[in-house]
């Protein structure tokens, strides 16, 4: 089973190279099943729409995660209920719209794949006590009993929060993986009991840029320059980031990593 999980799609650009090359990844890379991070993807970089996610599920995402811009888009409160594919962090408070953990099946409808989507408590908005919520989730979905593969994307601030959740999940899951900070890291590994890990699998966007920003606007702010403006997305070519786990079908357990740079600035 081949699983991809890319880093969070930044605005338009983000958009435009998972559209012009996931079906083409897809197909050369004999991928199984497909989450990407869509909590910026709108134009400005802030939260979905439900248009933009139904545009990701056409052309071969299985299943969309989020973090803290997830209610950016006051629309995405309406539709997110009805929408099982679009994820929110599980440890969100009690009584938030939508769900933060599903079972799925994978495109050859044969394998069920459990998604979590978790947030980091550390310099992240107020939520509650993520690893409580994910000590919780293990005990309703387990490898081997009600899934055949599981993956759990953290969208965190810190790498030892992170970190942490990747050897709290190693040998429950399939793969843990961090998304939020916009840059991959070089800790892509398999764990002691099996689980492939990353801290941050990146964006997928310009990275001729501040994180995804127009970076003379945001040089323009950290300076304090009067012309700064709010920020928005850098608009050149985009890079896809992130990582495709091959796994094992009898343990449900990774086999091998590989980290995926392609296109735009990232990949030269």
């Amino acid at each position: 089973m081949n699983l991809l999980i890319l880093g969070d799609i930044m605005g338009a650009s983000g958009r435009k190279a998972l559209t012009n090359k996931l079906p083409e990844i897809i197909k050369n890379k004999k991928i199984d099943f497909v989450i990407v991070n869509g909590e910026n993807a709108s134009d400005d970089g802030r939260g979905i729409t439900q248009t933009i996610a139904k545009d990701f599920f056409k052309i071969g995402v299985d299943v969309i995660t989020s973090g803290n811009h997830i209610w950016d888009k006051k629309e995405t409160t309406d539709f997110i209920d009805k929408e099982e594919r679009l994820l929110r962090p599980a440890n969100l408070v009690t009584g938030s719209p939508g769900r933060g953990y599903k079972i799925y099946f994978a495109k050859n409808k044969k394998f069920k794949v459990g998604v979590i989507n978790l947030m980091g408590n550390v310099f992240m908005r107020k939520t509650e006590d993520v690893f409580k919520t994910a000590k919780e989730i293990c005990s309703k979905i387990k490898l081997k009993k009600n899934v055949d593969f599981l993956a759990v994307d953290f969208h965190g601030e810190i790498t030892s929060e992170k970190m942490a959740a990747g050897h709290f999940f190693d040998g429950k899951a399939t793969c843990v993986v961090g998304t939020h900070t916009h840059i991959p890291t070089a800790d892509t590994r398999i764990l002691e009991k099996g689980t492939a890990y990353q801290t941050d699998i990146g964006m997928c966007g310009d990275y001729n840029s501040v994180i995804g920003m127009n970076k003379e606007n945001s040089i323009k702010k950290f300076l304090k320059d009067k012309d700064a403006v709010s920020h928005f997305p850098a608009e050149g070519e985009g890079t896809l980031s992130g990582v495709i786990v091959e796994s094992n079908f009898e343990t449900g357990l990774a086999k091998k990593i590989t980290r995926l740079i392609f296109g735009g600035s990232l990949a030269n």
